[in-house]
């Protein structure tokens, strides 16, 4: 009898110790996040965090199709002035507001009205949204809008508690309240984010663990020896030079896509006194510097060969891509050409900001070594991610190395950055030409004649040089072999929707 109580409890303390150990999935993130506020936040590491914790209007399929999530279905009217949604009757936020159309258009003013909103230029074709029915919503444009369903399967369409809104205002950044499968349980800043499984979520069943936590680890190799170890069980982008060992490691799996996105050194041209430097107010110090770079050894000897050099918002595989402006081959006499028609024929120095992580700093290393051969003196300032683009913002830096995840529209990789008013324009780059061609790009529905306006606006963004675009990337993910179910996407978000572990 007592053997059989202690077996008992022996195979009851096995059980509750694998569940435990199953119920929380850990993840390796390069870096920490900024807001976690849907309208103030900027980061891609946010909206992977996001994807978890904010379901969204409309989300995307690996091919890159929208489907329905927090909308049913939609409907576009003839003139392409109004768009009427669907909703889910079933969902509910984290506080226990109900979602509803009356919440849809509480989460659209707010992305509109907003002072610190980095949706407004997302959503500037919106004129009026109304509740026109408890579960369906309207959106009056001024104009067509080709881009807004993109728009809604992104952040600007991420539904939060407007109760939690009202409430809490702009510290609602501090501990969010949205509808997704999992809720905020704590933050610590630069060391772990918590979410837990949301209980009443409408397809709960399709989630299997109990806890997220997002632990930011910009040292690429240090992120990799905590998911060998077991501290980790997944990780967001991979270093390429660790791939080839991944792949031959049989207790982790790996994962890949290729990237919508792209990275470059944007320059503060017109965002504050700091941008009243040469490098800033003369575009022939910029091109010099596009000239000293060559992006394929960039490709070659930082990435392994794994990514895509690029000088444009597009990669060279995108059918937006302009084609009048290939990838330049690197040219040192031309480069120092333009430095001295600008009057600097000794050269130039300048600061260059970049994330505090060895792989973007490895990049930055040959960059300013490559700059050096032309009379470009770099000067590489570590700093931790969001603090970097906190600066941004403000205008305290001459120049950053940063890029941008990818939009399934070609509008969300060049409009918030290259328009006047643009929500992610921290060059203050102006051009009342592009805003005119990309503003029009957004009213029409013709592939082609966007493409016209697209490659008209990217000519001149190639002559006035505001980022200076370096290559595109491959997202890579690497996890333990327990993991079961995942999908690697384009946009390199991390879903979760059938994901499990052994």
């Amino acid at each position: 009898m007592k053997t059989a109580n202690l077996m008992t409890t022996l195979l009851a303390t096995v059980a509750m110790t694998t569940t435990a150990f199953a119920a929380d999935l850990r993840i390796g993130l390069q870096e920490d996040p900024d807001a976690l506020d849907t309208d103030q936040a900027r980061t891609f590491v946010g909206r992977i965090v996001f994807e978890s914790l904010c379901d969204k209007l409309v989300n995307i399929t690996p091919e890159l199709d929208f489907v329905p999530e927090l909308a049913t279905s939609w409907d576009w009217s003839d003139d392409g002035r109004t768009l009427t949604m669907q909703l889910r009757e079933d969902a509910t936020f984290h506080d226990g507001t109900p979602f509803d159309a009356a919440a849809v258009v509480a989460n659209i003013e707010r992305s509109k009205t907003l002072t610190e909103s980095r949706r407004k230029s997302e959503l500037t074709s919106v004129d009026t949204v109304v509740a026109t029915g408890p579960f369906e919503v309207t959106f009056n444009l001024a104009t067509p809008d080709a881009t807004l369903i993109a728009q809604l399967s992104d952040r600007a369409g991420m539904m939060i508690s407007p109760t939690a809104a009202a409430e809490k205002g702009l510290e609602l950044a501090n501990s969010p309240v949205c509808s997704g499968p999992y809720q905020f349980v704590e933050r610590i800043q630069q060391d772990r984010i918590v979410l837990e499984k949301f209980a009443d979520y409408y397809d709960a069943d399709n989630y299997s663990f109990d806890r997220l936590i997002f632990l930011p680890i910009p040292d690429t190799t240090v992120r990799l020896a905590n998911l060998r170890s077991g501290d980790l069980d997944m990780l967001e982008r991979l270093a390429p030079s660790d791939a080839a060992s991944v792949r031959a490691d049989d207790s982790l799996q790996f994962a890949a896509a290729t990237s919508l996105g792209y990275q470059g050194i944007t320059v503060n041209v017109n965002n504050g006194p700091r941008s009243e430097t040469t490098f800033g107010q003369d575009k022939r110090v910029r091109q010099a510097l596009s000239l000293a770079i060559d992006r394929n050894v960039i490709n070659e000897v930082v990435f392994e060969g794994v990514y895509a050099a690029g000088n444009q918002p597009f990669p060279p595989t995108s059918p937006w891509y302009n084609q009048s402006f290939p990838v330049q081959d690197r040219d040192v006499d031309a480069a120092k050409a333009l430095l001295a028609e600008a009057g600097l024929p000794d050269g130039i120095a300048i600061e260059i900001q970049a994330p505090n992580n060895p792989v973007q700093l490895q990049l930055m290393q040959v960059v300013q070594a490559m700059a050096t051969e032309a009379g470009i003196d770099i000067s590489i300032t570590a700093t931790e991610f969001a603090t970097m683009l906190q600066q941004q913002a403000a205008g305290n830096y001459d120049a950053s190395q940063v890029g941008w995840s990818g939009r399934t529209d070609p509008d969300g990789n060049i409009h918030s950055f290259a328009t006047c008013e643009g929500g992610l324009n921290d060059s203050k780059f102006c051009s009342e030409e592009v805003n005119t061609l990309l503003n029009e790009a957004r009213l029409s529905t013709d592939p082609a004649d966007r493409k016209a306006k697209y490659d008209a606006a990217i000519a001149i963004l190639n002559e006035e040089m505001p980022i200076v675009y370096l290559y595109h990337q491959t997202w890579l993910w690497a996890m333990s072999d327990k993991v079961e179910g995942f999908t690697a996407y384009p946009d390199g978000m991390i879903r979760l929707s059938g994901v499990t572990m052994e």
